[in-house]
C-alpha cells in the first residue's frame, strides 16, 4: 500500500491535481517534475490517498517503480493490476487488462505512476495505448519523473513542475519535528536548500536544535549532498579544482578575474570547462568566453565544497583571498572568516565599518559586523559593548524577534548607558511605553556627556522614537535639537532624530516648519538606505497636511526602497500610511494589498507598532464592504496586540468607534470616542486637523443620539483649529457634522450651506471616502427636512460613490434612503410580493425592512435619521395594516 505523509507547502500544486482528477473528462496524462527531493512522492500519495477517500470516485490504480524493473516487460501493468501470477504477455493483452481494470461509471478513474522514467517499454506502450484509442473514458494517468520534457513512449504530455517550498513551508517542516524557526531563519533555510524539502528535512535532523532560534548562522550541507560532491570534485591540484575552490571561498558577485588570480590559473577557459562538466559549476547559459561567469551551482553545493575542503585549507584561501579582492569590506569578510582567536586590531576594523554602515542605514549588515567584532574582540568590556550594538543594530534594522533571542545575553551584561538604550529600544518596538520610560530615564540619569557624547546622542534619539510613537510633537522636537547638537556628523543617531523632527514640528503646530523641514532634509539625503527614513517622513507628514499624490508618492518609494536595503521598521510605517492614503482616495484592493504586506511584516520582525493602524484600515474596508466576520476579526487581532503606546491605542479606538459607525451603533461610538477628548489635552496631535479623524465622527454620533449641545460645543473647541491651519478635508469633515448639527436643530438653510461648502472643500483632494460621506449625510438631513427631490439627487450620488467603492453596507443604506424619501420608485418589491405604495409608504417600508432585521427602535432611528418616537410612530400603523401584533410577527412575515 501506498503510506501517505504530510505534503507541506504544495496547497497550490494540490489544488491543481484534485481540479484536473474531477474535472477530467477524456483519458488524459499528467506529469509531475521536479528534482530529487523536492517532493514528487510525497504529493502523488497524497492525490491518491485523497483519491481513494473520496466518495463517487473511480478506480484507483497506483505503482511505484523500481530501477531493476525496466528491464521486465509489463512489470508496471501488473503491479497496477495487483496481477503478479500473470504471464508477460505482448501490448495488446497489457491493454485488454488495463481496459478491464478501468472500465468503470463510477467516476474519474485515477492511475498513479511514481518514478515513471525508469519503467518498462512494454508497460509504457500499453498506458499511451490506453489513452490514444480510449479517450471517452475519463482516465487521468498522474506520473513523476525528474527530468521535464521527457516524452514516455513517444507521448507528451502536461508537466507541473515542482518548484522550492517557501519560507513558511519550510517553517511547517520545520514545526512537524517540533522546531519552530527564528522568522529570518525560515527564509534563509529556503533559501540555502532551494526549498528542497528533502535537503530541508535533512538540515533539520542533522543541525543542532539551538541553532534554528537565532538568526545569522551558517548553514551546512545535508551529508547527503557532502558525499555527492566529494565523488564529484576532481582529486589532486587541477585546474578545475583550484577554480571550483576559489569560487567556493569568494563572494558570487566578484568578477571572474578575482577567482582566476586566487586559483592561480593559466588556461582559465579550459578550467571552467572542467569545472562545469563536474556539475557543481554553472555558467547560467553563457555560449561564449565573453559571456561567461561561472558560479557554484546551489549554496548547498558551495557548502559541502567547504565541508570537503576542511578548515586549514579554507583558512588558507581566505587568507590568499583578502589578498586578492578589492573592496574593503569583503577584504575584511575574508580576514574574519580566516581568523579562529581574538584579534583587537581585526576586531576594530569591523567595528569602524559597522559604524560607518549603521550611519548608512544598512543595519542588517552593521549587526552582523559588531558580532564578528565582538567574537574578535580581547577585551571584556569592549566586546560587551560590541555584543550590545549588534543587539541594537539588530533593532534598528526592524529584526525584533532576533534582537530579542539575544536579549537575555545583554541583560546579563553589566548595566551601562547603551545596555539601557538598547533594552528601551526594544521596549519601543514592543509597544511597552512604560518599561521605555524606565529604561530611558535611567540611561540618561547614568551617561557622562562629556565622556560618551555618541551615547548620549543615541540615548536621545531613542527619546525622540518614544516621544514620536506617544504622538508628542513639542517633546519630540526637543529631544531631537539634543540629539543633532550632541551626534557627531553623519552619525546614525543625528540622521534620524533629523528625519523625525519634522513631524515633531507639525504635531507641536507649526507646519511650515515642519514642511521646510523635510524639503532641506530631502536634498541632504538623496541616496542609501537612510534616504528611506526621509522620504517615509515627508510621506506622513503630507498625508496628515492634505497632500494626498506627493504622499503617495513618497510612500510608495519608502516601501520600494524596502529592496534596497531599508529598514523593515521604517517599511512597516510606510506601509500603514500608504494604505491609509489608500483607503481616503478608494484604492481599497491596493490597500488590504498592502495591509498583508505590513502584518507579513510585523510576524517576521516582531514589531507590534504598527499593528493598529493597519488592523484601523482593515477594519473600515471590511465593515464598509459588509464583511462583518473579517471587520471583527481585525479590531480583535488589534486590541489583544494593542500595547500603551498613543500611535496604537488611537487607531484601535478609532477601528472600533468606525465598525460601530457602520453598524449605525452611535450609542457605542460615542462610547469609544468621548475618551480621546480628554487624551486630546496630554496628547496635542489629536487636536491637529490631519491623521485622525475623531472630532467629526464622534460629533456625528452625539448629534444622532440627540446630544446636541455637546456636539456643538465639540466643533466648536476643534473645528476653528482646522480653519486656522487652513486644512480642507479636516474643516470638510467638521463642516459634515456641523450640518448634521444645524440640519437636526432646525436650520436646513444652514445645514445647506455648510454641507456645500464642505463638498467644495473636498473638490480635487481625491479623497472618494470623504465625498461619499459628507454626499450621505447632506442628503439624510435634506430629507428629514422634507426636501425629497433635492435628497433624492444627493443621495443618488453619495450611492455612486460607495458603488465605486465597494462599500455595500452604505449602498444599501443609500437604497433604503432612496425608497424611504419615495421619489426614486413608486412601487417596493419585497421577496417577489408587491405591495402598492398606499398599503405601506416607503418610510414605512424602510422601518419594516429594518426590524425584521432586529434593529432596535434605537437603532432603526440612527439608520434612517429619525427620532426613536417616529419610528414607533411607524410602527403602529405598520402593524394595523398588516394585521400584525409583534416585532417578531412582523420579522417572520418577512422571511
Amino acid at each position: 500500500m501506498m503510506v501517505t505523509a504530510a505534503c507541506v507547502g504544495r496547497d497550490r500544486e494540490i489544488k491543481v491535481l484534485s481540479s484536473r482528477l474531477h474535472a477530467v473528462s477524456g483519458a488524459e496524462l499528467l506529469a509531475v517534475t521536479g528534482d530529487p527531493g523536492s517532493g514528487k512522492s510525497t504529493l502523488l500519495a497524497h492525490l491518491v490517498h485523497h483519491h481513494l477517500a473520496s466518495p463517487g470516485a473511480g478506480a484507483t490504480l497506483w505503482a511505484r517503480v523500481s530501477p531493476w524493473q525496466s528491464a521486465t516487460p509489463g512489470s508496471l501493468i501488473r503491479q497496477l493490476l495487483q496481477d503478479h501470477h500473470a504471464e508477460s504477455e505482448p501490448a495488446d493483452g497489457l491493454v485488454d487488462a488495463l481496459v478491464a481494470a478501468t472500465d468503470t461509471t463510477d467516476g474519474p478513474v485515477l492511475v498513479a505512476i511514481d518514478d515513471a522514467d525508469l519503467a518498462d517499454e512494454a508497460s509504457l506502450h500499453a498506458l499511451v495505448t490506453l489513452i490514444r484509442e480510449h479517450r471517452s473514458r475519463r482516465i487521468l494517468v498522474v506520473v513523476t519523473t525528474a527530468r521535464p520534457g521527457t516524452r514516455l513512449a513517444g507521448q507528451a504530455f502536461d508537466e507541473l513542475r515542482l518548484e522550492g517550498v517557501d519560507a513558511q513551508g519550510t517553517a511547517d517542516l520545520a514545526e512537524q519535528r517540533g522546531i519552530v524557526l527564528h522568522p529570518a531563519m525560515r527564509a534563509e533555510l529556503a533559501r540555502h536548500t532551494s526549498g528542497n524539502p528533502r535537503d530541508i528535512v535533512a538540515l533539520l535532523d542533522e543541525v543542532p536544535v539551538g541553532t534554528w532560534s537565532r538568526s545569522g548562522a551558517a548553514l551546512p550541507a545535508p551529508a547527503h549532498v557532502v558525499d555527492s560532491v566529494r565523488e564529484r570534485l576532481p582529486e589532486g591540484s587541477t585546474p578545475a579544482r583550484a577554480l571550483i575552490e576559489a569560487l567556493a571561498i569568494l563572494d558570487a558577485a566578484e568578477p571572474l578575474s578575482t577567482a582566476i588570480t586566487l586559483a592561480g590559473v593559466e588556461d582559465p577557459l579550459e578550467a571552467i570547462d572542467d569545472a562545469r562538466r563536474t556539475g557543481l559549476v554553472t555558467s547560467d547559459g553563457a555560449l561564449t568566453p565573453a559571456e561567461a561567469q561561472p558560479r557554484i551551482v546551489t549554496p548547498l553545493v558551495r557548502a559541502a565544497i567547504l565541508e570537503v575542503l576542511g578548515m586549514k585549507a579554507v583558512g588558507e584561501a581566505h587568507r590568499r583571498a583578502a589578498d586578492v579582492v578589492v573592496d574593503p569590506a569583503r577584504r575584511l569578510h575574508h580576514r574574519v572568516a580566516a581568523t579562529p582567536t581574538a584579534d583587537a586590531g581585526l576586531a576594530d576594523d569591523l567595528a569602524e565599518l559597522a559604524r560607518t554602515r549603521g550611519a548608512d542605514g544598512a543595519w542588517a549588515e552593521a549587526a552582523g559586523l559588531y558580532r564578528q567584532s565582538g567574537r574578535l574582540t580581547p577585551d571584556p568590556l569592549e566586546r560587551d559593548t560590541r555584543v550590545t550594538l549588534a543587539v541594537d543594530s539588530l533593532l534598528a534594522a526592524g529584526d525584533c524577534t532576533g534582537a530579542g533571542a539575544l536579549v537575555p545575553t545583554v541583560e546579563s551584561l553589566r548595566e551601562t548607558p547603551l545596555r539601557n538604550a538598547t533594552l528601551a529600544y526594544l521596549a519601543i518596538l514592543r509597544g511597552r511605553s512604560a518599561e521605555a520610560q524606565l529604561r530611558l530615564d535611567r540611561a540618561w540619569g547614568i551617561v557622562n556627556l562629556d565622556r560618551e557624547p555618541d551615547v548620549a546622542a543615541l540615548i536621545a534619539q531613542r527619546h525622540v522614537l518614544h516621544n514620536l510613537v506617544r504622538c508628542q510633537g513639542t517633546e519630540l522636537v526637543t529631544w531631537a535639537d539634543r540629539a543633532i547638537d550632541m551626534a557627531g556628523s553623519g552619525s546614525a543617531a543625528r540622521v534620524e532624530a533629523a528625519v523625525i523632527r519634522g513631524l515633531g514640528l507639525a504635531w507641536s503646530g507649526h507646519p511650515d516648519a515642519a514642511r521646510a523641514e523635510y524639503e532641506s532634509l530631502s536634498e541632504r539625503i538623496r541616496y542609501g538606505a537612510q534616504a528611506q527614513r526621509a522620504i517615509m517622513g515627508r510621506g506622513w507628514l503630507q498625508l496628515g497636511l492634505d497632500e494626498i499624490d506627493a504622499a503617495r508618492t513618497n510612500l510608495e518609494t519608502a516601501v520600494s526602497m524596502a529592496q534596497l536595503g531599508g529598514s523593515t521598521r521604517i517599511s512597516m510605517w510606510a506601509l500603514a500610511w500608504l494604505a491609509r492614503v489608500q483607503f481616503l482616495t478608494g484604492d481599497w484592493d491596493e490597500a488590504m494589498r498592502n495591509v498583508d504586506a505590513g502584518h507579513s511584516l510585523a510576524r517576521t520582525s516582531g514589531i507590534a507598532l504598527t499593528t493598529p493602524l493597519l488592523n484601523w484600515t482593515s477594519s473600515q474596508i471590511h465593515s464598509l464592504r459588509g464583511d462583518w466576520e473579517e471587520a471583527h476579526r481585525s479590531v480583535a487581532q488589534s486590541t489583544t496586540s494593542i500595547g500603551d503606546y498613543e500611535i496604537m491605542r488611537i487607531p484601535d479606538m478609532l477601528a472600533r468607534a468606525q465598525l460601530a459607525e457602520a453598524a449605525a451603533d452611535y450609542g457605542k461610538v460615542r462610547r469609544i470616542l468621548v475618551p480621546l477628548r480628554a487624551m486630546s489635552e496630554s496628547v496635542p496631535a489629536l487636536s491637529e486637523p490631519g491623521l485622525w479623524p475623531w472630532v467629526d465622527v464622534l460629533a456625528n454620533a452625539l448629534v444622532l443620539e440627540g446630544q446636541y449641545d455637546a456636539a456643538d460645543v465639540l466643533l466648536r473647541e476643534y473645528g476653528k483649529r482646522s480653519e486656522e491651519r487652513g486644512h480642507r478635508s479636516s474643516a470638510a469633515r467638521m463642516k459634515y457634522a456641523r450640518g448634521r448639527h444645524l440640519g437636526a436643530i432646525g436650520d436646513i438653510h444652514g445645514a445647506r450651506r455648510t454641507f456645500e461648502e464642505g463638498i467644495e472643500l473636498l473638490d480635487g483632494l481625491g479623497l472618494r471616502y470623504d465625498q461619499a460621506r459628507v454626499n450621505f449625510a447632506y442628503g439624510q438631513t435634506l430629507r428629514r427636512a422634507g426636501k425629497r427631490r433635492a435628497a433624492d439627487a444627493v443621495i443618488g450620488t453619495a450611492r455612486d460613490l460607495y458603488v465605486s467603492l465597494g462599500a455595500n453596507t452604505y449602498v444599501e443604506r443609500c437604497d433604503r434612503e432612496l425608497k424611504a424619501g419615495g421619489m426614486a420608485t413608486s412601487r417596493v418589491e419585497t421577496h417577489g410580493a408587491t405591495k402598492d405604495a398606499a398599503e405601506l409608504t416607503p418610510q414605512e417600508e424602510a422601518v419594516t425592512s429594518l426590524v425584521a432585521r432586529g434593529l432596535s427602535n434605537r437603532e432603526v432611528a440612527a439608520e434612517l435619521f429619525i427620532s426613536p418616537k417616529t419610528v414607533q410612530y411607524h410602527l403602529t400603523r405598520i402593524y394595523a395594516k398588516l394585521g400584525l401584533r409583534s416585532r417578531a410577527e412582523l420579522a417572520a412575515s418577512r422571511r
